[in-house]
């Protein structure tokens, strides 16, 4: 597995670089954004890790301008733990974050949960079809979203796996557990704030305060519901 990692940090990167000898990986250390930019343009890569503050470019930008031309995974580093930090860099379009300081086994298991679901969504092509529901199209090929006939281009990559999963199960209560485990691919090492900050982001760009379509189960978890209304 070829991995791009862009981050500052030499002794982060020499810890890395040993534990991707050890797993047989592939990586390639750059130190600055925008070099990492046009070193990302230039190869295929399984998987980018990118540092939050970076001289050159930082890290939310880069992020946003390999989404801008590529849906490879992309897991970001960061001192910063704020949830609207967090929620900045998921709106950029990263599949996860860590925050440092960050155990190497914690991150290699959010390498290989992050890698393993976007193979299985690859590798499995199927016929094009459209899942529907009373306000709702939606292609997993095309990845495109309709609401009310209207095309949505304003989703990020996580926030349209979370809408296809919740509307292809209506009405099902999830866990936030269950849905770090089904959308995100990884069980035990998801922080549960990552559920929140997109069923948050979700409900702000599909919803009304009558109408909010995902609702929050008190002391459970979330469901998709085009009928219900959400109970206080």
């Amino acid at each position: 597995m070829k991995i791009l990692v862009v981050e500052d940090n030499e002794s982060v990167c020499s810890m890395l670089e040993m534990f991707f000898l050890k797993e047989k990986y592939i990586g390639t250390f750059v130190h600055n954004g925008q070099e990492g930019f046009e070193i990302f343009k230039k190869e295929k890569w399984n998987l980018i890790i990118v540092d939050w503050m970076l001289p050159g470019m930082d890290g939310v930008t880069l992020c946003r301008k390999i989404r801008e031309i590529s849906t490879t995974p992309i897991i970001m580093l960061t001192a910063k733990d704020s949830e609207s930090d967090q929620v900045l860099g998921l709106e950029m379009g990263a599949d996860d974050y860590v925050t440092k300081p960050f155990s190497p086994l914690t991150l290699m298991a959010r390498i290989k949960a992050v890698t393993r679901r976007y193979q299985q969504e690859t590798e499995h092509i199927e016929e094009t079809h459209f899942l529907t529901s009373e306000y709702f199209k939606i292609s997993k090929d095309t990845r495109e979203v309709f609401f009310k006939g209207h095309l949505m281009a304003n989703l990020t990559p996580k926030e349209f796996d979370l809408l296809y999963y919740l509307v292809k199960n209506p009405r099902q209560v999830f866990t936030r557990e269950q849905l770090l485990d089904r959308v995100w691919g990884y069980q035990f090492y998801g922080d549960e704030r990552t559920v929140d900050v997109h069923i948050k982001r979700l409900r702000h760009k599909i919803g009304t305060s009558s109408m909010p379509f995902i609702h929050t189960v008190w002391g459970v978890g979330y469901k998709f519901d085009e009928t219900a209304v959400e109970s206080e």
